[in-house]
């Protein structure tokens, strides 16, 4: 059994796809990369097809797009892993650092880890507005919470298998991020943060979250926090 689960939700990013796999299979840790495919149409699904087989990877396909939470449920359904880290496609983030998420899990510390953009590793500078709205929703999400993250919004999620695969998943976009700390936190989890690097894009180099995710979370973040 794999010692870690790297979860990747895939919506049209045929030109990130394959060196975001290239640099998650050279991080010297015993894993699987399972692969969700969420209806894409601009030759991501392609890619895929011709990775079918290769050791260490399994494709899912979902033939309607339904959201990252929902391509998140898939994939958290079929993790064999010990650990279940999510990866977005892109390459916004580093694999190169998952030794050091993976490590409060390993050595008993926590049974979640968050990896946090704010706490002091190298980053693009890009929107001032990104950057507050990402801070004002983690403030919120505190709030209800009780808990002190400093980047409820963050890819970056580790958890125990067992831990995630027994928590109910309903938000099928990106809701899926207050949600699940909401429901952590509901459940006293020890959870801990770790500094991570980021490369933001823009929004024409593919970022896809916009404000209308952001009034989602919010009423995510009420919902979640008050009546699981």
């Amino acid at each position: 059994m794999p010692k870690l689960s790297v979860i990747i939700p895939v919506y049209n990013e045929a030109d990130t796809i394959r060196k975001v796999l290239e640099r998650v299979e050279k991080v010297a840790i015993d894993k699987e990369i399972v692969i969700i495919d969420d209806a894409s149409s601009d030759g991501t699904r392609e890619v895929l097809k011709g990775l079918e087989g290769r050791p260490g990877i399994r494709v899912f396909y979902h033939q309607q797009n339904r959201g990252k939470g929902a391509a998140l449920r898939t994939g958290f359904k079929n993790a064999r892993g010990d650990i279940v880290l999510i990866q977005d496609a892109d390459l916004e983030y580093f694999p190169e650092e998952y030794p050091e998420l993976v490590e409060p899990i390993e050595q008993g510390w926590a049974e979640v880890v968050y990896g946090s953009r704010f706490l002091g590793r190298k980053h693009r500078v890009l929107y001032f507005h990104h950057y507050m709205a990402n801070r004002f929703l983690t403030f919120v999400s505190n709030v209800f919470t009780n808990l002190n993250l400093t980047d409820m919004e963050t890819c970056y999620k580790v958890f125990r298998r067992d831990i995630i695969q027994s928590i109910e998943i309903r938000q099928d976009r990106f809701g899926f991020e207050p949600e699940i700390t909401a429901k952590i936190a509901r459940r006293k989890l020890r959870v801990f943060e770790i500094p991570i690097s980021y490369n933001g894009r823009t929004y024409a180099e593919g970022k896809k979250i916009n404000w209308k995710d952001a009034l989602k979370a919010l009423w995510c973040i009420f919902r979640y926090s008050m009546f699981g």
